[in-house]
């Protein structure tokens, strides 16, 4: 099941029994998911759902906390709109039904933001209201570099009351418009899990830091073994480059070179791919990395300035830019 299905589906099925809470929940899924509209001069109340079970909780609480009837209009998918939609239309006493809920004020007009009863209400009511608008229109995409728990909104101002309310919560969470619409997101991993706990959804927390983690540990392998292989890949190129040094070092010295600098300089093109620490290993006796080192950048410089003295190219004429690329 995907993320955002999985959230929904235990949020729906959780027990909530404070009414208050009840209360500012329904505010919220009818403010994020539905809309009043008038039909034969009477106000009608409608809110979109995605999942059935959603919409059979926002029925429960209408009916147990308000007393109103409601019925359930399903709605296949089509174009645009895949997936089957379920509308909870409150057609008998709508009005009465949008000025307990806040959709509308005491003169009747539509409230823009989230009703004042639910935005100074305490830490319960401010989770019941990001878990009826996360049920209503909300997504979470799986961890990783573009995780974000998101909802979108139905307005400027009902976003900066969900705002408002994640930052009772000790959650940040930002507005931004998007293509001209409205919308809350959350990206930081941990409050992302902090939030999804502080909803009820204790299952998709789970698996969301199990995901997270999984994540975040295939990433830092990857990154190390990028960064493995581009040294092993560097070492390679400078062994070769020292090796093509070294050979042209023998053309300029010949037989006038101590025996030590020689040895050194032979395990060197012997062995052209081996690390400095091996060549040591291979010596008779065996040499640290840094006698290796030393005695090859002793030969080259050696190299180097019997070239100057005697006017021809030196250790570096025979480099490529590949060998140069270390």
């Amino acid at each position: 099941m995907a993320l955002t299905a999985q959230v929904k589906d235990e949020l729906a099925r959780l027990t909530v029994d404070k009414t208050s809470c009840r209360k500012a929940e329904v505010s919220a899924t009818l403010r994020f998911a539905g809309g009043l509209h008038i039909i034969s001069g009477r106000i009608v109340i409608e809110a979109e759902l995605d999942t059935g079970v959603a919409a059979r909780r926002l029925r429960t609480f209408v009916s147990e906390v308000y007393g109103h009837t409601s019925d359930v209009v399903v709605v296949s998918g089509g174009g645009l709109r895949r997936g089957t939609r379920y509308v909870v239309r409150v057609v008998k006493d709508g009005e009465s039904l949008a000025r307990q809920t806040g959709l509308l004020d005491s003169r009747g007009r539509p409230v823009r933001g989230l009703p004042p009863q639910v935005v100074s209400a305490g830490l319960g009511e401010a989770e019941a209201a990001w878990r009826g608008a996360f049920l209503a229109h909300g997504s979470l995409t799986e961890p990783g570099r573009s995780a974000a728990l998101e909802i979108t909104c139905p307005g400027p101002e009902a976003a900066l009351a969900l705002v408002g309310a994640a930052r009772r919560l000790g959650i940040s969470a930002k507005a931004r418009e998007v293509r001209g619409v409205d919308r809350v997101v959350i990206r930081d991993g941990d409050a992302i899990g902090a939030m999804l706990t502080r909803l009820g959804a204790h299952d998709a927390v789970l698996v969301w830091e199990e995901r997270r983690m999984r994540r975040e540990v295939r990433g830092t392998a990857n990154r190390l073994a990028n960064f493995d292989d581009a040294n092993l890949r560097r070492s390679a190129r400078a062994a070769v480059a020292a090796g093509a040094r070294v050979e042209r070092a023998f053309e300029i010295l010949g037989e006038d070179l101590p025996d030590h600098l020689r040895e050194a300089g032979e395990l060197r093109l012997a062995h052209k791919q081996a690390s400095l620490e091996e060549l040591g290993q291979l010596a008779d006796p065996p040499l640290t990395k840094d006698a290796v080192a030393g005695r090859i950048r002793r030969l080259l410089a050696t190299a180097d300035k019997r070239a100057s003295e005697l006017g021809i190219p030196d250790t570096e004429a025979g480099l490529t830019a590949d060998m140069l690329d270390v």
